[in-house]
């Protein structure tokens, strides 16, 4: 029998996936985080954003550092302990991006937690757009606000 062999199929899947703990659960989140971006796209009227694109290319992002993980896991002989750490990281990052989308969305969230969103989404947002144009201009963007503000005070 000249086909595919399995064993081969067997120690890709070893090197990338293999024995992932909750991977189930962090593809299973960010599916529901597609979803209630999707829902909320369409309650903001921009479904089709380039925001929504990256997003996209973000998950798939995601599943290449828990493919690197554990691999990297796999190679030290770390026993999941790397990939479970990973893996749990970005769980909690799909968790509280969900729950943005809900508090967007006029779903009631705690008040303590929609305050601490409202302060993440911020620093996020600046910090990524001081990110591209430090990247654009190959001038460190941060640095040059941080001094302006020491200078007017």
């Amino acid at each position: 029998m000249g086909g595919l062999n399995l064993e081969y199929l067997e120690v890709a899947h070893l090197y990338l996936f293999g024995g992932v703990k909750f991977l189930h659960l962090l593809l299973l989140l960010m599916g529901l985080d597609i979803l209630t971006g999707i829902v909320k796209a369409i309650k903001n009227g921009n479904l089709w954003s380039r925001k929504s694109l990256f997003g996209y290319a973000r998950k798939l992002l995601v599943l290449i550092v828990v493919i690197t993980a554990n691999i990297i896991d796999q190679v030290l002989s770390l026993n999941g302990t790397l990939t479970f750490a990973t893996v749990l990281f970005y769980i909690a990052n799909e968790a509280l991006s969900i729950v943005e989308n809900m508090a967007q969305l006029g779903v009631l969230v705690p008040q303590q937690l929609a305050e601490k969103l409202k302060v993440i989404e911020t620093q996020s947002e600046e910090r990524f757009t001081n990110e591209i144009l430090t990247e654009l201009t190959g001038k460190n963007v941060d640095k040059e606000l941080k001094d302006k503000k020491d200078g007017a005070q």
